[in-house]
């Protein structure tokens, strides 16, 4: 059974979650504060933290913040309608994905599971394969899942990995937004281009020599991205 934290300062909305979420067998725990929920995280053995974002106090941006220092479990975070400019902020803090209030029941469970099953498919691929991938000046350690640039040590989290590895596997291709949020996140039609665009920005700072104009991440103009040495 798989453990879910939930990190939610409104108690009804919290329950509420953890129903859903125990009647399709996870488990669930509640941090009613985003310092509870960093010393929950920090100290449990969870597999995905549903956080949301607006809370008092310790808010999600600086759990998430937190929480990215030591973990690479799935973070979703939990956002109002409309509020482009926060989840996007979250996801360049490192949330995996997101969900905007108020979402159905199917909604929520298809993300944790989406997130999860990407997740456990990364982690299974890793211990399976050892091979090392060139491009450029970029080396993907696929077996330790670590990338390097000029022979320094970058850190990817989970999803930026996982594109990453994608992107230079299927060199010269372009992939549509809809396309990679479907082969990364797991699943289609629930996704927001505003969550692909982010990580391949976050990529690009990362990889890039000059972010603002990429060598490798290149945009095809009406059509996606493409990797390309």
């Amino acid at each position: 059974m798989k453990k879910v934290l939930i990190v939610e300062d409104d108690p009804q909305i919290a329950l509420i979650e953890r129903d859903y979420l125990a009647v399709n067998d996870f488990e669930a725990e509640i941090a009613g504060t985003g310092d509870k929920g960093i010393q929950m995280a920090l100290n449990g053995q969870y597999d995905l933290v549903l956080l949301d974002l607006m809370m008092p106090g310790t808010d999600g941006f600086a759990v998430c913040r937190k929480l990215r220092e030591t973990l690479d479990i799935p973070i979703l975070m939990v956002t109002a309608k409309g509020e482009d400019i926060d989840m996007i902020k979250g996801l360049s803090l490192g949330a995996d994905d997101y969900i905007t209030k108020p979402f159905s029941p199917n909604v929520l469970i298809a993300h944790v599971k989406a997130n999860l099953a990407q997740y456990e498919r990364l982690k299974q691929s890793g211990q399976r394969i050892t091979a090392e991938m060139q491009a450029g000046n970029i080396l993907i350690q696929t077996g330790a899942r670590r990338v390097f640039v000029r022979e320094k040590e970058v850190d990817v989290k989970n999803k930026e990995y996982e594109l990453l590895l994608f992107l230079v596997t299927n060199m010269d291709i372009v992939f549509s937004k809809e396309t990679l949020y479907e082969r990364i996140w797991g699943f289609d039609a629930m996704g927001d281009n505003a969550t692909v665009a982010v990580h391949i920005g976050r990529l690009r700072e990362k990889i890039e020599d000059a972010p603002a104009n990429p060598k490798y991440i290149q945009t095809v103009w009406g059509a996606g991205y493409r990797f390309k040495v």
